[in-house]
């Protein structure tokens, strides 16, 4: 009867040896063991499997049989999974290799895919996970602990995060080319908010903005708004002249560099906010998030969208 759980690392490598050295006196002194030693982790490998598995052939020495042959191809498998899972063990600690969920809200998808291309080049064994999501959904991730970094504008109150500036994240309030504003260097407070506001979903934290800007300005007053899901219907829909928007630039960057859109000048334009890398401040970061974590930071948000003029910031 097979008794597998009763076999040994000890009882394999006793059996391996004795079949490069031919003979159980030589294998003893490979391994630094007594003869009678690995004379007794063979027998008991034996004793496990319920067969022989090794005969002496006179001057040819101990030679294994069939079924010592089929329990050595499988000790050398063992042996060299093992010597795999050692090198993925030391690669693990030093952050070589790992898995990395890094969240970045929607207004930074224009420019988190090339992030993760620069991260993949540095590091070729770390796999890197980009979930992409309004403000509310990416704190609810931290909170959930179901992703590892974040990247997004004003750190959340909870859970607790340690938040390092990346770089500037300005917020401009986009036109149509030909909007009757856009080629005004200065308008009221009253002309604005008659415009109609394209903004993004509840929970969205350019929406928040937006409505923070506009009841500053307006001190209050009703304005008109219509819901877009996503950035890029934003866009499309100030291009097509529905309506004006308070946006990221970095979401706009390559529409303002061709004209396709054009930045409002107003007092208190751009807004001016930062972009955070964070993590939750009560987990400790593995070795490879800690790559990735180091890498993203020491880029200094060269990564980010530029305008090829800068804009000019409103009195």
């Amino acid at each position: 009867m097979l008794k597998l759980d009763a076999i040994t690392l000890k009882q394999l490598r006793a059996l391996r040896s004795i079949s490069e050295q031919g003979s159980i006196t030589a294998a003893s002194e490979a391994l630094h063991l007594t003869a009678p030693a690995v004379h007794a982790q063979l027998r008991a490998l034996e004793a496990a499997l319920d067969c022989r598995l090794l005969v002496r052939s006179g001057a040819r020495g101990a030679t294994l049989t069939a079924e010592g042959k089929a329990v050595l191809e499988a000790a050398e498998a063992v042996e060299n999974r093992l010597a795999a899972c050692g090198e993925l063990i030391r690669a693990l600690r030093s952050g070589r290799t790992g898995v990395v969920v890094l969240g970045v809200v929607s207004t930074g998808k224009y420019f988190a895919p090339g992030l993760v291309a620069r991260i993949a080049r540095a590091f070729p064994e770390i796999e890197v996970i980009l979930r992409i999501g309004n403000r509310d959904a990416i704190i609810a991730s931290l909170q959930s602990n179901t992703i590892d970094l974040a990247i997004m504008g004003r750190p959340p109150m909870s859970p607790a995060v340690s938040a390092h500036v990346l770089g500037p994240h300005p917020h401009v309030l986009i036109a149509a080319p030909d909007h009757p504003l856009a080629a005004r260097r200065d308008f009221s407070a009253a002309e604005l908010l008659a415009q109609t506001f394209i903004a993004r979903e509840p929970g969205s934290g350019t929406r928040t903005l937006m409505t923070r800007y506009l009841d500053r300005i307006g001190d209050g007053a009703p304005y008109r708004m219509i819901e877009m899901g996503t950035n890029e219907t934003v866009k499309q829909a100030v291009i097509a002249r529905l309506g004006v928007a308070l946006i990221s630039q970095h979401t706009v960057t390559e529409e303002l560099n061709s004209g396709r859109l054009v930045a409002l000048r107003h007092a208190g334009l751009p807004i001016e906010r930062k972009w955070f890398l964070l993590h939750r401040e009560d987990l400790d970061l593995t070795p490879a998030k800690r790559q990735v974590f180091d890498l993203i930071e020491g880029l200094n948000g060269e990564f980010l969208p530029v305008l090829e003029r800068p804009l000019a910031v409103a009195s």
